[in-house]
């Protein structure tokens, strides 16, 4: 598409920002517009801080904090920052707990807290969504409607940043990734111009965006798709982590994800240690979109004995806000992932063990960092997920949808900064570690060695190589639109995450 097809001029914007005069961006904004804007030492400053899941991003200081409460006043504080070089960074949440990927230190931040709206349309059976929401605060709101959207399965994570990196969902069985129930995007671009993104206008930007990040521009909103919803069946179930509990385990999960015979079922299965006190649980989160689950859906976990189980009917809303308990506050947090193909039912025990045992060996190297916690969670990819994405118009992960897979997500959580990185290598050493396994098992061919293995951007570290393990033509395609969109480089020098190779 051509440059000029894509860009539009903001009207208002002329209005709020005045000609360039050597400022910073925080002096600029205050001076030039009627921009909410909040430094320290404020309450609410602060208060914006403290909404990190890692206290390293709380500690990140920005110059000040931006407080945009319309897409026009979004586009006026990018035309500003293009007069300078400052870093700066834009937060939704506060969910990503890689430095410098929703903090700053020193520049400015942009919180998108006042891009709150969350308006149902009964008639076209959609919902418009701002970034500053957070996930149990949009099931609230649509509680009474008998509708919901498909979104986090943990209240407490925000919207912009999850949609924009594919989103995994309880509902993704039954509707795909998050994104792909994304109908349309309001953007505001690198040179401060607003489009209006769908599938039908600028198709190409608009895919990109489904898995594509912060490098193209500020999303300020979402039209989604609603989808009628009554109570739900979902919570809980705990384990003591025995080794024979372990191996019935990892064995129902593979069944599960290959024998997925019904799409209105979620799971999340999670291994946790809290490696000061050598304490080993497993923790499961169910979901099914009805009052009662079938009694097969979940009979291979319940026939273990869980200690705990804590599943009942229950509002949507009232499942996503009370999984928030999972959200561990106070703590340095980090986040890391790798995707492996579904192993075959003969060689799946041998192989998720593998798996299993790797990551038990690798987090023991960090077992005297002050308050490590370590977990790993087992996420079921099934095949049907990227047959529902590819028929709702793809994404960039653009999974073959012949295969089941499993996204592995890794978490370590620790008291003080200064061990951060120490962290850092134990984290690259277990997804790394999870990977030599998956490759030693293809090398043998207990594993096909030609699937196609990308990983998941929301729970990527900030190493890994996202865009490098996309598919060559998604990441063609990124690359274009970014030159279409992005031609000096703006989001991508200025900013932090995940970025376009070039």
């Amino acid at each position: 598409m051509a440059r000029s097809t894509l860009i539009r001029v903001v009207l208002g914007t002329a209005a709020l920002v005045a000609p360039a005069i050597a400022q910073g961006t925080c002096e600029t904004v205050e001076n030039r517009t009627s921009i909410s804007i909040s430094t320290s030492p404020a309450i609410s400053y602060t208060e914006e801080q403290s909404h990190y899941w890692s206290t390293f991003c709380t500690d990140l200081k920005p110059a000040c904090i931006l407080e945009p409460s319309t897409t026009e006043e979004v586009a006026a504080i990018v035309s500003i920052l293009r007069e300078n070089n400052e870093t700066f960074a834009v937060k939704s949440g506060g969910h990503n707990p890689n430095n410098y990927f929703a903090s700053v230190d020193g520049g400015p931040l942009i919180s998108t807290k006042n891009l709150n709206e969350v308006i149902f349309d009964a008639d076209t059976e959609t919902v418009r969504v701002g970034p500053g929401n957070r996930w149990d605060e949009v099931g609230e709101q649509l509680d009474a409607t008998g509708y919901t959207v498909v979104g986090g399965r943990i209240g407490n994570v925000g919207v912009g940043g999850y949609l924009l990196g594919n989103g995994l969902s309880f509902m993704s069985t039954e509707y795909g990734w998050a994104a792909n129930s994304i109908l349309e995007a309001t953007v505001v671009l690198a040179n401060a111009s607003i489009v209006t993104v769908s599938n039908t206008s600028h198709p190409d930007l608009f895919l990109a965006l489904r898995g594509g990040g912060n490098n193209f521009g500020i999303v300020t909103s979402y039209l989604l798709q609603a989808y009628p919803q009554g109570d739900i069946w979902g919570g809980n179930l705990e384990f003591d982590a025995t080794p024979e509990n372990t191996a019935a385990l990892l064995a129902a999960v593979r069944n599960f994800t290959e024998n997925y015979s019904d799409g209105k079922a979620g799971i999340i299965m999670t291994a946790e240690r809290t490696l000061g006190t050598l304490l080993d649980i497993w923790i499961l989160f169910l979901y099914y979109n009805g009052p009662e689950p079938p009694q097969e859906v979940f009979e291979e976990f319940l026939a273990i004995g869980p200690t705990i189980n804590s599943c009942k009917t229950q509002r949507y809303a009232d499942l996503l806000s009370g999984n928030n308990w999972a959200v561990l506050t106070g703590s340095v947090y980090t986040i890391g992932t790798e995707t492996i193909p579904l192993p075959g039912a003969a060689d799946g025990a041998e192989i998720l063990q593998a798996v299993y045992d790797r990551w038990v060996n690798v987090s023991d190297t960090a077992k005297f960092v002050p308050g490590l916690i370590a977990s790993v969670a087992f996420q079921p990819m099934p095949k049907r997920v990227a047959q529902i994405a590819r028929s709702k118009g793809g994404d960039l992960l653009d999974l073959d949808d012949d295969v089941d897979r499993i996204i592995v997500e890794l978490d370590y959580s620790f008291t003080f900064k200064s061990d951060y990185d120490q962290v850092d290598l134990t984290m690259r050493a277990t997804y790394d570690g999870i990977s030599d396994v998956v490759k030693g098992y293809q090398q043998s061919g207990q594993l096909p060695s030609d699937v196609y293995l990308p990983i998941f951007m929301n729970d990527g570290f900030y190493p890994q190589d996202y865009f490098g393990r996309l598919r060559p033509e998604k990441l063609q395609l990124a690359q274009k639109v970014q030159a279409e969109v992005d031609p000096d480089g703006f989001w991508k020098e200025r900013t932090g995450g995940f970025k376009i190779p070039a």
